[in-house]
This record gives structure tokens, C-alpha cells and sequence, in this order.
């Protein structure tokens, strides 16, 4: 008797995942304007790791002239001061190294933040949907419908004057746009083949949703992470011009209100604001330059 050949199920091919997490870690260099932001972001972030190396003093520091024993306020190249000093003879290019170092702490923290509650809210509300989903969701309206920046002044006013109050008002707040935006890449991926293969054999909600979604919108969650880097700076220093920001830290919104509340522009020391105004322009615009990297990972069609 002929034996019959029993043909094996074919499985669901699933995609590899430690290929998807290098994919989604990849940094955009195929993009100009993504290069140019990340060359942006390395310039800053060495200068704040050497800022004690490559600053000439310490920027809360109060010079004097020495022939009159009075606060030193000093044009660019007076004196051996590269960038000149303020009204009360503090050196303001020590204080734009310095303020690279809170910029970057308070955009990388923020943007982490940001990153992580919105893609764990966006995965939970878009696998498990039903009630989740519309509890979550009806909490993302709500965070859509808070103004920002006067939520951010109304927190730095009831709390204590400090950097992480921008830290703060972000992961309160700005965590609605990446969650929206990740749950509607779930949706679509918990119907996927492979995920209802997983399903079938077994496997536990956490760890699909680990090994098999996650991974598919890391890429989401670093654009929208590098899109808030700029965001939380410039609301840093929104609030340090408005006078909401920590005074003990020196940061380029906090060089702005100096140079505003001693009517820097009336005595044309450009020198004095026009530095830190270009620095929070190029960290932001970096941030964006950055997402059309990822736009290029996550939507590959777009370049062709």
C-alpha cells in the first residue's frame, strides 16, 4: 500500500524581530537634512559633556573692571572675552556652553517621557480596545484639550522654580499625540497573520504585544521623541523669558531674559541675545530635520 504524504501546515511567516529592532535603532543617514540635524545634536552634546573644559569661566561669576572696580561689561573681544559679558559682568559665552548642558537635559529627559507614556498608552488602548481603548482615549482629549504653555506657567508658578517643571508639563500633557498615533498603527498590526499566529499558538497578550508590536512602531516613537526635544526647549525657554524658569540655572531661555530685562536691544548688544536665539533655533529645527529621516524608515514609498 502507497504511502500518503502528509503535507506539513504552513506556518505564518513572522518577521524577524531582532531584525526590526535594529531597523527601528537604524539612525536616518540617507537623508541630507537628517545628517545635518544629528551632526546639530553631536556639536551641542559634546560641548555640554566638556562644558567645564571649553567654557573660559564661571558663568554666575560677577567680573570687574580692574582699573575701577566695577561690574565688567565688556564688547566681544574686550579683554580676551570672546562673546563680551552682560550689564553685570558675567561671561556670556560661558553661559552659552553652560545652557547647552540644560538644553539638552531638559530635551532628552522630556523627550523620553514623552516617547515612553505615549507608546505604552497607544499599545494597551490599540490592542486591547473596548473600554481600555475608550478610557484611554477620552483621557487623550482631555490632554487635547489643556492649552500647554499657560499650563506649563500656571505649574512653574504653584511649584518651585525649576528645569523639571518643563519635564513635567510634557509628560502630562504632550504624551496624547504620540499615544493617537501609535494606536492607530496597532489596530492595524493586531490583525497581521503573524499576530494571529501567535495568538493561536499560545503566546500571552504581553508577550505579542513585546516581541511582535512593539518593535513595529519604535520608529513612531523616536520621531515623535526627537519632534519634543525641540519642543521642550523652546518651552523652557518661553518660560525662562516670561520669568517662570529657575533662576540658579543658567540656560539660553534664561540669557534671553536677562538680555530683555536690561534692554539689550536698546544698547545694540546683539552680541548679548542673538547667540543663545540662533542656538535654540538650530537644536530645534534639528529635531525636525531629523523626523524626515524616519519619515523615510517608517514610509519607505515616500522616497521613491
Amino acid at each position: 500500500m502507497p504511502e500518503i504524504a502528509v503535507q506539513k501546515p504552513i506556518g505564518i511567516k513572522r518577521p524577524n524581530i531582532l531584525a526590526r529592532l535594529f531597523r527601528a535603532l537604524r539612525l536616518p543617514t540617507n537623508d541630507p537634512f537628517a545628517v545635518a540635524g544629528l551632526l546639530i545634536y553631536l556639536i551641542f552634546i559634546v560641548t555640554a559633556i566638556f562644558a567645564d573644559s571649553i567654557a573660559t569661566h564661571d558663568p554666575t561669576e560677577i567680573l570687574y573692571t580692574p582699573a575701577y572696580d566695577l561690574a565688567a561689561d565688556l564688547r566681544p573681544g574686550q579683554d580676551g572675552f570672546i562673546m563680551g559679558t552682560t550689564s553685570l559682568g558675567r561671561d556670556i559665552f560661558s553661559q552659552l556652553v553652560y545652557g547647552s548642558r540644560s538644553a539638552l537635559l531638559i530635551g532628552v529627559t522630556a523627550a523620553f517621557m514623552v516617547a515612553l507614556i505615549g507608546s505604552i498608552i497607544g499599545l494597551v488602548a490599540g490592542y486591547f480596545g473596548k473600554w481600555v481603548d475608550a478610557v484611554l482615549m477620552r483621557l487623550a482629549d482631555i490632554a487635547f484639550g489643556i492649552p500647554f504653555l499657560p499650563f506649563v506657567i500656571v505649574l512653574a508658578a504653584f511649584l518651585k522654580p525649576s528645569i523639571w517643571n518643563v519635564v513635567i508639563a510634557m509628560a502630562l500633557v504632550l504624551w496624547r499625540d504620540t499615544a493617537r498615533v501609535i494606536r492607530s498603527q496597532v489596530l492595524t498590526l493586531r490583525t497581521r497573520g503573524y499576530v494571529e499566529a501567535a495568538r493561536v499558538a499560545g503566546s500571552s497578550d504581553f508577550k505579542i504585544i513585546l516581541r511582535h508590536i512593539a518593535p513595529n512602531i519604535l520608529p513612531l516613537s523616536f520621531l515623535y521623541g526627537s519632534i519634543a526635544i525641540g519642543w521642550a526647549i523652546l518651552t523652557e525657554a518661553s518660560i525662562s523669558f516670561l520669568g517662570f524658569g529657575d533662576p540658579d540655572s543658567i540656560s539660553w531661555g534664561y540669557m534671553l531674559q536677562d538680555a530683555f530685562a536690561s534692554q539689550a536691544l536698546a544698547k545694540q548688544a546683539f552680541y548679548w541675545f542673538v547667540p543663545p536665539g540662533i542656538c535654540i533655533i538650530l537644536v530645534v529645527s534639528a529635531g525636525f530635520f531629523i523626523t524626515r529621516g524616519y519619515e523615510n524608515i517608517l514610509f519607505p514609498k515616500l522616497g521613491r
